[in-house]
């Protein structure tokens, strides 16, 4: 099977995407780093690093240091499409990050983007 076009872009390509669209609706830089971060476990330095080496996005998520285990209770249309039903993995790494985006766009309160657990789940 191809791999899909979209595998090969650079992370640095669409990186200023995720952040247009946060401060557009007044979310900050900061922010989408930080969702970022807790998706991938990237460091500041580490998420610099691999925009200013233009790493494509296959290439970006293979050496991500500890994908967040939580991510798996990202659910919600991105697309036209549910990530939660999307097979093919690298697929679905790269939309959880656009639904997380999006919900940081949406003014989503940030614990609930991170999915912090509420009192009752500690």
């Amino acid at each position: 099977m191809d791999e899909h076009r979209v595998y090969r872009y650079s992370f640095a390509s669409v990186y200023p995407h995720y952040v247009t669209k946060a401060e557009r609706k007044g979310r900050t830089k900061a922010e989408v780093d930080e969702v970022i971060r807790w998706l991938t476990g990237y460091s500041q330095k580490e998420l610099e690093a691999q925009i200013a080496a233009k790493t494509d996005l296959k290439g970006f998520y293979e050496q991500a240091p500890a994908m967040n285990g939580a991510r798996v209770q990202i659910k919600g249309v991105i697309c036209g499409i549910r990530v939660e039903n999307i097979e093919e993995p690298l697929m679905r790494e790269i939309r959880y990050l656009d639904k997380l985006i999006d919900e940081l766009a949406k003014g989503k309160a940030m614990e609930k983007i991170l999915r912090a657990p509420g009192p009752a789940e500690h």
